[in-house]
């Protein structure tokens, strides 16, 4: 039974905010490594990491000293002006991930956008491709957001349904299908073809080995600009840095976003190299917040904990041992286990009387773990980075009773 501070909590938002999420029927208010509190004291492990947003786990101590130090000197000067750490953060993270230049921004779906224009403006400027003709290629089953741009590329109709007219100059083609990329590619107008390495809301959905590599080869030899959404996938989710270096492919536009603002802050970018990024010229392109002190500070130190505490090798190393206790669990509601890293789903059967995947995560809670549903049928398990063996076999064991009581 929730107490009495939690339907107040959630009557508050119902009434006065907008109804555009369902959440699981939890109020959080403390959030420390791997876990959650609610504001009843209840503890909870968290296997969402705010979509992978907090791989370096909730309120990490050197993000939050970096955030606090920064906070007090300067956080907005606007691009306006110049200010001491924007420079160093793009040397920092140009370095870091091997590309000439970057474009700040702060959402995800915000690097989304600033990747499609990059790519129409060399389309234009550097293919010679005719004005307004250029084309970009996404696949079945995409999700990078939810502005016009993001739905006029969906194929889940909750999220373009009486949201039109659409985007002009989008394609869609099935996703893990070399043989659709390679017939669209024949079109001389395509400009860019943009993938998620793995598809995060579409269910942790893992293409066949070999599909980037294919993929990446089919858009050079077309001369067509080879983009990695890597928001979700990225900064160590998959158990390597990026999901793309499963393949050895290095994106010619890369976007990062989630995990790069350490959970504290929104913080995106798009890195690329100079024949793409100077196309750009000053008053194109820009935010207000994009480029801020304090979220270039909080980059930096969100980086440098990836990087320092080996979050990668550990997400490979525990993802291992999370797949292997999932594939243990007997019961007849399990269809699939996938996953690379810590970044997993199990496929949910119908069961009792037609309940569905959310019927477990709210069982979770109840058991002190909290998971989200994706399109009904599917569970994502994503722990924060930072999670040892004996935490994963704790939290393991919460999930093995769970769906072994909900299958009964």
């Amino acid at each position: 039974m929730m107490a009495k501070q939690t339907p107040t909590a959630i009557e508050l938002e119902d009434k006065f905010g907008a109804h555009n999420y369902h959440p699981i029927p939890v109020v959080l208010e403390r959030g420390h490594g791997i876990y959650l509190w609610d504001i009843e004291g209840k503890k909870y492990f968290d296997f969402l990491s705010a979509y992978s947003a907090v791989n370096q786990g909730h309120c990490h101590p050197k993000i939050i000293n970096t955030l606090t130090d920064q906070a007090r000197k300067l956080t907005l000067t606007s691009r306006a002006f110049h200010n001491n750490i924007l420079g160093e953060y793009e040397k920092f993270i140009t370095s870091y991930f091997g590309y000439d230049k970057v474009l700040p921004m702060n959402t995800g779906v915000e690097g989304g956008e600033t990747a499609l224009k990059l790519c129409r403006k060399w389309a234009y400027e550097v293919k010679g491709v005719t004005a307004n003709k250029a084309k970009i290629l996404f696949v079945e089953g995409n999700f990078w957001g939810r502005t016009l741009s993001a739905v006029s590329s969906s194929t889940d109709p909750s999220s373009y349904n009486n949201f039109g007219p659409f985007m002009p100059g989008f394609e869609v083609i099935p996703y893990n299908n070399i043989p659709a990329l390679a017939k669209a590619l024949e079109d001389p107008n395509i400009a860019g073809f943009i993938v998620e390495p793995i598809q995060g809301e579409a269910g942790v959905v893992i293409p066949d080995e070999g599909y980037l590599k294919k993929a990446y080869d089919l858009c050079k030899g077309k001369n067509v600009l080879f983009i990695a959404d890597e928001i979700q996938t990225g900064l160590g989710r998959t158990g390597k840095l990026l999901a793309c270096d499963y393949e050895n492919v290095k994106p010619d536009i890369l976007i990062l976003g989630k995990a790069l603002g350490g959970g504290v802050i929104p913080v995106s970018a798009v890195l690329c190299n100079d024949e793409i990024m100077m196309t750009i010229k000053p008053g194109q392109h820009g935010s207000t917040f994009g480029g801020n002190p304090l979220a270039c500070k909080v980059a930096m130190a969100a980086l440098e904990v990836i990087k320092d505490e080996n979050l990668s090798e550990n997400s490979f190393k525990m993802g291992e041992i999370f797949r292997a206790r999932l594939q243990n669990i007997k019961s007849p509601i399990i269809e699939t286990i996938r996953g690379k890293g810590l970044f997993n789903a199990v496929v949910i059967k119908p069961f009792r009387d037609n309940k569905t995947a959310l019927d477990v995560c709210l069982a979770l809670k109840d058991n002190g773990l909290l998971a989200k549903q994706t399109h009904d049928h599917i569970i994502r398990f994503a722990p924060p980075l930072i999670i040892n063996e004996a935490e994963i076999n704790e939290a393991a064991d919460i999930i093995e009773r769970t769906i072994v009581e909900c299958g009964k």
